[in-house]
């Protein structure tokens, strides 16, 4: 099972076409937002991580993201995925993240104890 991506998002969709198949339609991607008010702020951005699994893998995994602050583990998360061989899943991913001020967190996501896909999310000064 291998991470596909992890992005930021307002929103997700999900949709059939032809085939059949799925489209995921991702809104408002991001890797910076501004912060809803005045320092110190918790924001609860929302991480979308897309996995798939080829053909004959193991079909069960554990996703684990750990969120990092200068090098410092500050929150995790681990859920388990299930994904068919052969096909696609996603996870949502609600970190509940301190900012002292403004500054940069990065996910680091991981199924099982494989590659890390590093995600950052900035949280810049409030608008005035």
């Amino acid at each position: 099972m291998q991470i596909v991506s992890a992005l930021f998002i307002d929103e997700i969709e999900l949709r059939q076409v032809p085939g059949p198949s799925t489209r995921i339609d991702l809104t408002g991607i991001h890797f910076s937002a501004a912060a809803p008010e005045p320092f110190p702020v918790t924001v609860t951005p929302h991480l979308v991580v897309i996995v798939r699994n080829g053909v004959g893998e193991e079909p069960n995994g554990v996703l684990e993201v750990t969120f990092h602050r200068a090098g410092d583990q500050i929150a995790r998360n681990v859920q388990p995925v299930e994904v068919e061989p052969g096909k696609f899943a996603y996870r949502l991913v609600r970190g509940e993240l301190e900012f002292p001020g403004a500054g940069t967190i990065e996910a680091h996501c991981r199924i099982d104890l494989g590659e890390v896909t590093v995600v950052p999310y900035t949280l810049l000064e409030p608008v005035a």
